[in-house]
């Protein structure tokens, strides 16, 4: 008897939405003043989308799952994720007035403001999602947990549903809105293999400002923590091992969506069984392409320049 080979690496049920980022505007927005952005980009969005759309760039094989609305906003980032070759087949679309969301992204010196019109974002449940879709893969991910509050309630039930079915799970909560990073976490946690906070996060939910107590606090309960450092790199803590990779420099046009992708770049080799040096490696690697150009997924979307990036860093 022939063992059933998945038809995904890696399957993501998320948000789908695009960034509209306005360069060039001042720190201070006084009221009833029309103020000039100096650039603008509207660009393929969402934490879930561009790890997907990244891992797809990479080479992993990804199917995605997603809630849109019957709108225009939608179709473009439908479009631009079946581009990057992500499988779209079963994203479903909300006949009714909510409409898709969408991330107004004022980058600053070291800062931005992010304001996100959920729309669709918070809609998406299980009763949208395909099971058997998303358990034909060997891997699933979730991203932004606390954005997605129809799912947020039964995501341990889909996260017990997918263990069962003998997927590995990875987890980035990303940015908690509200800032009280409840809605049971640390219960998840027992069913995630890879968790992928950045410092900050991995603070919250373990509720210290020690960010090394954190860590090791989450250690305890997931098999592999692995923590993003911005301008310092990347550490992972399996255990009582540690492994640590130094950010690349290079010229960064934003942040904007780094942090996923590394996370793109640290499960493609993830789940090719490569060691953590190699995987925290790709993971900088990523998020440093990133950042090279506007919005989280442009420098991916060029295959030429990001080839010869990812050769000129070592992959």
């Amino acid at each position: 008897m022939t063992a059933h080979m998945p038809r995904f690496d890696v399957t993501i049920a998320g948000e789908l939405n695009l960034d509209l980022i306005l360069y060039g505007l001042p720190d201070e927005l006084p009221p009833e003043r029309e103020l000039l952005a100096d650039r603008m980009m509207l660009t393929l969005g969402s934490s879930s989308a561009i790890v997907a759309h990244n891992l797809a760039a990479l080479g992993s094989k990804v199917g995605f799952q997603s809630l849109i609305g019957d709108d225009s906003l939608g179709e473009i980032a439908l479009d631009r994720l079946a581009e990057g070759g992500v499988d779209v087949s079963e994203v479903r679309r909300a006949h009714g007035s909510t409409t898709t969301g969408l991330t107004i992204i004022l980058p600053r010196t070291g800062w931005r403001n992010i304001l996100t019109y959920a729309g669709t974002i918070a809609e998406l449940s299980l009763k949208d999602l395909d099971f058997n879709y998303l358990s034909d893969s060997r891997h699933f991910h979730l991203s932004s947990l606390y954005l997605q509050q129809a799912l947020q309630p039964d995501v341990g039930e889909l996260f017990r549903r997918l263990k069962a079915a003998g997927l590995t799970i990875s987890l980035d909560t990303n940015d908690d809105p509200q800032d009280l990073w409840g809605g049971g976490v640390k219960e998840l946690l027992k069913y995630v293999d890879v968790l992928l906070p950045n410092a900050r996060e991995a603070t919250r939910i373990t509720g210290t400002d020690d960010p090394e107590i954190a860590i090791q606090r989450l250690a305890e309960m997931v098999p592999l923590v692995v923590v993003k450092l911005g301008p310092k790199g990347a550490l992972a803590q399996r255990g009582k091992e540690r492994f640590t990779s130094p950010a690349l420099n290079v010229t960064a046009v934003d942040a904007v969506g780094a942090g996923d992708s590394f996370d793109a770049g640290f499960l493609h080799e993830y789940l090719r069984g490569s060691d953590l040096p190699r995987c925290l490696a790709s993971g900088n690697r990523a998020g440093a392409l990133s950042v090279t150009r506007p919005g989280g997924t442009e420098a991916f979307r060029d295959k030429e320049y990001r080839e010869r990036f990812l050769r000129d860093h070592g992959a």
